[in-house]
């Protein structure tokens, strides 16, 4: 008896037209103040025009999404998991060095492959028009030991909603780097690089102790309950990813002790670190080559509250970074090679980016705005010189955060706060 696999049923043309997963702008309960992002570069009406524009490029997109994109993504699929089958049987061979390495190298592209161009874009609700539970982003579970809900909530909701916001954009420093002139020193920021270089090697690590939310817990801003269920969570997901990668196919190989080496699942342990590694080294990369340069603009909530959609997206481009390279690269980079695109539209299948460039570079040089952008080298070396150079303890004190003038200074914001919530709940 033949078996046929049921076919995909194929996609309407306009499907994607109502999809809309897009973050909000940074809208306050005082409606009376505008916000004032952009004002050194362009007028509220040309803001107004520039978000219209952008509005109309991303609904131009939407509108021609279907099947040519179902089908990338599917082949996308299919590659990385061929990869995957071809490096675990390669690091099944350690007494064959050559296909060793070629194994640990092909399983590194699986995962890097898995997390950036699948796993962060369909998360992202990239592909939920297509209604395929294989690319479901409320549901979609990736290859990292980062739970996929708690990395949502903090990449999808607060990071894209308040991006480069100081106080809410978690991810300026993630509490760990000094890496913007506004930020205030302390004495942990001379090891700036050295703790880059680590978070470099670890990075999975630190995303998922980044979602636990730690310093929001202590800080009163989460509840016992809401913390104690992330920590499940992130032990649940180490747990899993701990037992597939360094017990479960260890343990397989001791089926081969009897024919080759007692050191054979120590190997097999170990060609999945070093894969792990591959992967973790390369997603840093290309995040902070993205986030991280000199000239990506941050802000103040201030700044921001009440902004309009253009403003929302001036805000997105110009704290963002773009990195140059072949068709090869962005696919490998998740395409987050066009980062500033992705901040734009971060729920339009990535595989767009490319296009969507052109567009922006025509409103950028038509109105005169900055485009960050440049080789992947040239990118690396701007976020080590920031990282090095805003490790040294500034000379202004009030930018140092334990001394006297600094704790002052955020004393008295901090009631200046307390006596504008105070005077509105009266008024």
């Amino acid at each position: 008896m033949s078996h046929h696999r049921k076919k995909r049923a194929p996609i309407e043309p306009l499907s994607a037209s109502n999809h809309n997963k897009a973050p909000v702008p940074l809208v306050g309960e005082d409606t009376t103040t505008r916000a004032t992002i952009g004002l050194d570069l362009m007028t509220y009406e040309q803001l107004e025009e520039f978000g219209r524009e952008l509005d109309t490029v991303r609904q131009r997109v939407l509108d021609d999404l279907g099947q040519a994109d179902a089908d990338y993504i599917r082949r996308v699929i299919k590659t990385q998991r061929i990869f995957d089958v071809l490096g675990r049987i390669g690091i099944f061979m350690p007494f064959f060095p050559p296909v060793f390495v070629v194994g640990i190298v092909f399983l590194g592209i699986s995962k890097i492959l898995e997390n950036m161009e699948i796993g962060h874009n369909v998360m992202h609700g990239q592909y939920d028009w297509m209604n395929d539970p294989l690319v479901d982003g409320k549901k979609y579970e990736w290859d990292n030991v980062a739970p996929a809900e708690d990395w949502k909530h903090g990449h999808n909701y607060i990071h894209h909603t308040y991006t480069n916001i100081h106080g809410m954009d978690r991810d300026i420093g993630y509490n760990l780097f000094r890496i913007d002139d506004e930020q205030p020193w302390y004495p942990s920021h001379r090891f700036n690089l050295p703790l880059a270089s680590l978070l470099m090697l670890f990075f999975e690590w630190g995303v998922m102790y980044h979602g636990i939310e730690l310093d929001e817990y202590l800080g009163g801003r989460m509840s016992k309950s809401e913390f104690k269920a992330r920590k499940k969570r992130a032990w649940q997901k180490v747990r899993r990813q701990v037992v597939k990668d360094y017990v479960a196919f260890p343990l397989a190989a001791v089926a081969l002790v009897p024919f080759t080496s007692w050191w054979v699942p120590l190997a097999v342990l170990g060609g999945n670190f070093v894969a792990n590694i591959i992967r973790n080294i390369w997603t840093f990369i290309i995040i902070f080559c993205g986030h991280f340069p000199a000239e990506v603009e941050t802000f103040t909530e201030e700044e921001a509250l009440n902004e309009t959609r253009g403003q929302w997206y001036l805000r997105q481009l110009l704290g963002s970074a773009n990195i140059t390279g072949r068709p090869w690269f962005h696919v490998m980079s998740g395409n987050l090679s066009y980062q500033i695109e992705h901040h734009l539209f971060p729920d339009i299948p990535a595989r767009r980016y490319p296009e969507v460039a052109e567009d922006v570079h025509r409103l950028v040089e038509k109105y005169g705005l900055r485009y960050n952008t440049g080789r992947l080298s040239k990118q690396i070396g701007s976020v080590a010189r920031q990282l090095a150079v805003l490790g040294k303890k500034p000379s202004d004190p009030y930018k140092v955060g334990n001394s006297p003038e600094s704790k002052a200074l955020r004393r008295a914001k901090r009631e200046a706060e307390k006596a504008a919530r105070e005077a509105m709940a009266n008024a």
